[in-house]
């Protein structure tokens, strides 16, 4: 299977999302946790994501024992001050719900910190929705499985970032740009303590992808590019892809992934 590429543009403003990347130290490094989508799932259907989804409109409402801030608080470590209280905590409460009924692991709610933020653009590219999701990190409990549930995710894989990254370059996984960015960055951390330390003391990246078409590809870049508006980068890496051989790669190969 490979990534399918679209040109048509979304109006509309972007569904509210959360995903978690869920990390756990091995005797081989730092491992993060993908599910593969079903194959007939409507968006990105046989791809290797992080557990996540869509906010429903009774996570606002959802208990978070262990995170009882006051009302303000989500936004503020969420870093978006303007965002309304009930989606905030909601986006936390979503995070904790699609990671439970994807791969049945019940993360405490304190052990979620945001790790970045991805709003896709009016012309998504890999898919047909436009989606404004706040990525999360956690640990993983120690005395719980990773467990498909054979409806929205068919595969669980615990993975080294790079090993992820050297899969998807072979061709054996396909993967979203949001996944193969955040590998890129996750695979520069040695331990669960050190990506917690890095979201606690940063605030999340903003990364509002910025398409266009050069000699007949679409190309994707990101800060620092310099296409894109924002001349500041935001990871060290590269900062676009580009989609040839049905699927996005960087200037540089994967050479350029690993760093």
């Amino acid at each position: 299977m490979a990534i399918e590429i679209h040109f048509d543009a979304v109006d509309g403003a972007p569904i509210d999302s959360a995903t978690v990347m869920v990390l756990r130290d091995s005797t081989r490094g730092l491992e993060v946790l993908m599910v593969r989508r079903h194959g007939d799932a409507g968006v990105l259907g046989g791809v290797h994501v992080f557990p996540g989804g869509k906010l429903d409109a009774s996570d606002g409402e959802a208990a978070l024992p262990g995170l009882d801030h006051e009302a303000g608080w989500y936004a503020q470590v969420l870093d978006e001050p303007g965002l309304a209280p009930s989606v905030a905590r909601g986006l936390f409460a979503a995070a904790l719900r699609e990671t439970r009924e994807e791969c049945a692991l019940a993360l405490p709610a304190d052990s979620l910190w945001p790790w970045s933020r991805w709003i896709t653009p009016r012309q998504p590219s890999v898919t047909r929705k436009r989606f404004d999701t706040r990525f999360f990190v956690a640990a993983a409990p120690q005395d719980q499985e990773a467990v498909q549930d054979n409806f929205e995710a068919t595969e669980v894989v615990w993975v080294l970032p790079a090993e992820g990254l050297r899969r998807y370059w072979a061709g054996e996984i396909d993967l979203a740009p949001p996944q193969i960015m955040s590998l890129v960055q996750l695979a520069r951390l040695r331990s669960v303590a050190e990506a917690l330390d890095a979201a606690r003391t940063r605030p999340p990246a903003l990364i509002e992808p910025k398409p266009f078409d050069e000699n007949g590809e679409r190309v994707i870049c990101y800060p620092g590019d310099s296409a894109h508006p924002v001349c500041e980068p935001v990871w060290i890496g590269p900062t676009r892809l580009r989609y040839r051989n049905r699927r996005f790669e960087p200037e540089g190969g994967l050479a350029a992934l690993l760093g």
